[in-house]
């Protein structure tokens, strides 16, 4: 037996109070080493009365990565508090004791020493993570506004080109507003969505907004607050929740407090709002970049024109967290996404946390992280994360080919297993942005393609995201060709079709979805895989063709898919699914 590849840590994603009165433990070992798991677990203060130390209750073997097996269980205790240890049996029946102070035999001299158990030692609600349950019921519509729709004409500004007439640039405009998206709300309610992500909205001289200069103001171009009030009140009617974008990790260069600096120099007010090295602040242009170099002072990627506030200040502090309650409290929106997040310190984001939810309880913290993030979703940051390390798996087997099927449910397991399950469910799942070639484009054009990984990703557990457009097939490359003007003329019709069915699945079984249990099969020389989620009595089976044309068995009521011949068995052709209920 491996004990090197046996790990457990408590009050972590390992040991975690699910629900108030739930726990629920993993245990991580070497990979197809250990036949089996027991834990053993109870009240530390009846230890020595009840002798519970001598039952064992199995643990089921949930997740597989590249190299180690995981072991979950869901515990109760009637007295809120557990002791607890781990008894592991492999193929030839050898057994050990794996406890707080490391692996032993597994003897009654061992399991009788009430010293050595994990613990936890109460189930602390008030330092359970939580997270708005609303979230996991959502499917988000990303709105990148300047391209979304021109609702009003006189509020364009003055280099307004025709939509679409051009390809998009960082410096051109067409014209989108909020009042844009005002009148495509009952387009929105149609296609099924209930959820809106809109990147930021706040006073900035670029189309993209993300240089802020006053976030007390909606920008001139996109309308005013009036409108964004009824923007919000609008979508909640249709039920609909709205999501903000926030970069309080930078300002732009244009905003008064940087200005003050340039002007003022040491001398200014907000001198210490900002990370300067060196006064004046000063920077060597690069030809035909937005960067610059020989920067005496931090911004965001080199670019001179978004310098990086040091949110350590209490100023600083005082500044950004008045202006996200600001929001919340006056206009009712439901959930702030963070940009650049893992460059703002922890200590801000944990007063953030304590402030927008005094504001709003149940309201959605989204950070912007693109890597491993449990440092930010120990449940006094952040609900979830922009969880591109999870859909990057799935974009590598389909698209890129360059896994195996079982490499990818490896990687998407091992992203899982990073955080509790309640972050899971409400992790912000997507498969372009923004920030991204759009998928169709990823998949060279080819619809069934694009179908089939969009479907895979919408039956996952997280809440799924629609970068707009993607429902009427748009293509892009990378930023800032993705950000290209919406299509309402002359759609997709059959695309959108199927998005919307797809939408309605998910909204039918969403509890299945989000918090279902996961089974997989899978044969990495057909390509062929099928996913098996339960929840409370419902089953839905879905299976997957990236290879040849294959025979697959019926196994249930066929719900949703494609390239299939009707028949009792059917024909599954190359990037063909079907999502039976079981």
């Amino acid at each position: 037996m491996n004990h090197a590849g046996i790990y457990h840590r408590p009050e972590s994603e390992f040991a975690y109070l699910y629900t108030k009165d739930v726990m629920r433990i993993r245990l991580q070992t070497t990979r197809a080493e250990i036949e089996s798991v027991g834990l053993i677990s109870g009240d530390f203060y009846t230890f020595a009365k009840e002798k519970w130390y001598q039952e064992q209750q199995p643990m089921k073997k949930a997740y597989t990565t590249e190299f180690h097996d995981y072991w979950e269980i869901e515990v109760t205790a009637p007295h809120r508090r557990l002791a607890y240890g781990f008894c592991l049996t492999d193929p030839k029946g050898e057994q050990a004791f794996y406890n707080d102070q490391g692996v032993f035999d597994y003897t009654l001299e061992r399991l009788s020493q009430d010293n050595l158990y994990f613990r936890m030692p109460y189930f602390q609600e008030i330092d359970r993570c939580k997270v708005p349950d609303w979230v996991a019921e959502t499917v988000w519509y990303q709105i990148f506004p300047e391209r979304f729709y021109n609702g009003d004409p006189t509020n364009d500004p003055a280099d307004v080109l025709a939509w679409g007439s051009q390809k998009p640039t960082r410096e051109n405009f067409f014209g989108g507003d909020l009042q844009g998206i005002i009148d495509k709300l009952d387009y929105l309610a149609d296609l099924g969505v209930n959820g809106l992500y809109l990147c930021p909205i706040f006073t900035s001289p670029s189309n993209h907004k993300y240089d802020t200069i006053d976030y007390y103001e909606i920008d001139a171009h996109f309308g005013d607050k009036q409108i964004f009030r009824e923007l919000v009140e609008k979508a909640h009617q249709r039920g609909m929740r709205i999501m903000l974008d926030a970069v309080f990790n930078r300002l732009g260069a244009s905003s008064p407090q940087w200005q003050d600096v340039l002007l003022q120099g040491e001398a200014s007010q907000y001198a210490d709002w900002f990370h300067i090295d060196s006064f004046p602040p000063r920077y060597t242009a690069i030809p035909g970049s937005e960067n610059a170099k020989d920067l005496t002072y931090d911004t965001f990627n080199f670019n001179p024109n978004m310098p990086k506030l040091n949110t350590a200040n209490p100023e600083v502090q005082a500044y950004l967290l008045a202006i996200a309650t600001y929001w919340i409290r006056e206009f009712d929106i439901d959930g702030w996404r963070l940009d650049v997040a893992n460059e703002v310190d922890h200590h801000f984001w944990k007063k953030f946390h304590t402030a927008v939810l005094q504001e709003k309880a149940d309201l959605y913290i989204l950070g912007e992280i693109w890597h491993s993030a449990q440092r930010w979703l120990e449940g006094d940051e952040f609900h979830g994360v922009m969880n591109y390390a999870f859909t990057d798996s799935i974009k590598d087997f389909f698209i890129e080919q360059s896994i195996s099927i079982s490499q990818m449910i490896a990687k998407m397991n091992r992203q899982q297993l990073l955080y509790r399950d309640q972050t899971n469910e409400v992790s912000f799942n997507l498969l372009d942005s923004h920030d991204t070639p759009r998928i169709l484009t990823l998949c060279q054009g080819n619809r069934d393609l694009a179908k089939a990984v969009l479907t895979f990703m919408f039956i996952q557990k997280g809440t799924p995201c629609i970068y707009y457009g993607t429902e009427v097939a748009m293509e892009g490359e990378m930023d800032p060709d993705c950000r290209r003007c919406m299509i309402w003329d002359e759609q997709d019709e059959e695309f959108k079709t199927f998005v919307k069915a797809l939408i309605a699945l998910r909204k039918q079984f969403s509890d299945v979805f989000s918090y279902g249990t996961l089974i997989w099969e899978y044969d990495d020389q057909q390509k062929i895989f099928s996913l098996t989620r339960s929840y409370r009595g419902k089953t839905l089976i879905a299976t997957f063709n990236e290879g040849q044309p294959t025979r697959v068995e019926k196994s249930g009521c066929r719900l949703f898919g494609q390239n299939i011949y009707e028949d009792t068995d059917y024909q599954l052709l190359s990037h063909g699914f079907v999502i039976e209920e079981s």
